[in-house]
């Protein structure tokens, strides 16, 4: 008796609740015609409902969203195709799709009727915006009658996964200068850099420069030998971020937990084809995947950690690397940027986006506290770090660009001409104190949770 109230839908409730007072009345009144009434309004559902639980057929589907992973503000398109692969048609159908009510309200679909064989196809938009790992279903079809009296539901499309990353910015390649990643000259290593012992000599072939020529080889097989051709090296990076509770201020999306940050460097340097590692303040971060793939997966579901250091982390950098170390920090102290400052052991560069935590947390994204950064840039400028102070107000992009601003100014080799660099390089560095020196700016609207 249960199981059949609850295959009445609200109509078949109101009948079966009217029938009932019918009936009472009726024999209340003495009149019969007012009893029989209310028996029809009684049947009538329950007739509806038996109806609907002895449909026999079967239902088969097809879901798909494209793309599994989308940024957070981007639209993902979830399609399922339903197929009646039974001999009988069915009825009328109303189909809902569990959605998150975080990121939408829920779909929901009539489907008049589906023939033997046939199928048809439900899609609908869905616009997450905010990160995370959602559960995009089950889908629950339901079968009612022509009349809308019952519906007897059963789930089908079991849900599938929609993973929402932060937001990415599109970083320039020409951020990435060349003294940076070691192209060019700087990228490649010659195998008789090693001595002359070490030397696997090849055959003279046509074309081939005369100061390559390996004289020893040659007077000992007759013939002239050359040094075997420069073999490229694959260039290095470690992304750090620091997702200390304590390092970070403001709440929920508006907070400066830099994820933003992190996602659009990390995809900048996979797409640079460079061999990079993840580490947060808790450790290395490994899983099965390629690092772009590893990366979103990671950032879409992160969240602070209660670490008090950056100590774990950074004990878990690489000793032997030999590439770009980039650190994303909250709120450092000057004891803290010198643990970090201590921790690089490689002999690429340095550079660090420190977040000036309190313009997240205040009522004015542009104005950061005075001095709020100053000790820990100026310990880890000493120890030869590319610093950039970066605000809640001011777009990734130019953070970015002054990191390599500022890596021009120091005198470092700088891209070669015509590689985009930023316009003023040499004036307004942090190091020249030019303007708005040591200050770039974070991501616009600083999503950092989303």
């Amino acid at each position: 008796m249960r199981s059949m109230l609850a295959g009445f839908t609200t109509r078949g409730r109101a009948f079966v609740a009217a029938g009932a007072a019918a009936g009472v009345f009726g024999l209340g009144l003495g009149q019969r015609t007012l009893l029989s009434i209310g028996g029809v309004l009684i049947i009538l559902p329950v007739l509806s409902v038996l109806a609907a639980t002895r449909t026999r057929y079967r239902i088969s589907w097809v879901r798909t969203i494209a793309p599994a992973r989308v940024p957070a503000g981007h639209t993902a398109a979830v399609s399922i195709q339903l197929d009646n692969v039974s001999r009988l048609p069915t009825g009328l159908l109303l189909a809902e799709d569990a959605v998150p009510y975080s990121i939408g309200s829920r779909p929901r679909f009539i489907l008049d009727r589906i023939e033997p064989g046939g199928s048809r196809r439900l899609s609908y938009p869905i616009q997450p915006d905010h990160r995370g790992k959602f559960a995009i279903g089950p889908l629950h079809v339901r079968v009612a009658d022509a009349f809308g009296l019952a519906k007897v539901g059963s789930m089908a499309a079991p849900p599938c996964i929609l993973v929402v990353t932060p937001a990415i910015t599109s970083l320039p390649h020409s951020a990435l200068a060349s003294s940076w990643l070691g192209e060019g000259d700087a990228r490649a290593s010659t195998a008789a850099a090693a001595g002359e012992d070490d030397v696997v000599p090849r055959a003279y072939r046509d074309g081939d420069e005369f100061r390559r020529v390996h004289w020893r080889s040659t007077a000992r097989y007759g013939e002239l030998m050359v040094r075997r051709e420069e073999q490229r090296w694959r260039d290095r990076a470690v992304l750090f971020l620091d997702t200390r509770t304590g390092g970070h201020g403001g709440r929920g999306p508006a907070s400066s937990f830099e994820v933003s940050a992190a996602a659009s460097i990390g995809v900048h340097l996979a797409r640079e084809e460079m061999d990079t590692e993840f580490v947060t303040d808790a450790g290395k971060v490994t899983a099965p995947g390629s690092f772009e793939d590893v990366l979103l997966d990671t950032l879409a579901v992160i969240r602070p950690s209660r670490n008090a250091s950056l100590g774990p982390g950074l004990a878990q950098l690489p000793m032997d690397a030999s590439g770009m170390l980039i650190v994303i920090a909250g709120h450092l102290t000057a004891s803290q940027a010198r643990e970090l400052a201590t921790a690089r052991r490689a002999s690429g560069p340095a550079m660090a986006l420190l977040l000036a935590v309190s313009t997240w947390a205040s009522d004015r994204p542009g104005s950061a506290a005075t001095g709020e950064t100053d000790e820990a840039s100026r310990v880890l400028t000493a120890a030869g770090w590319r610093v950039a102070t970066v605000t809640a107000s001011t777009p990734l992009t130019l953070a970015w660009d002054m990191l390599n601003r500022s890596h021009r100014a120091r005198g470092e080799p700088g891209p070669p001409a015509g590689a985009g660099a930023g316009p003023g390089a040499d004036d307004d560095s942090p190091e020249n104190g030019g303007p708005g020196a040591g200050t770039a700016g974070a991501p616009a609207g600083a999503g950092a949770n989303r």
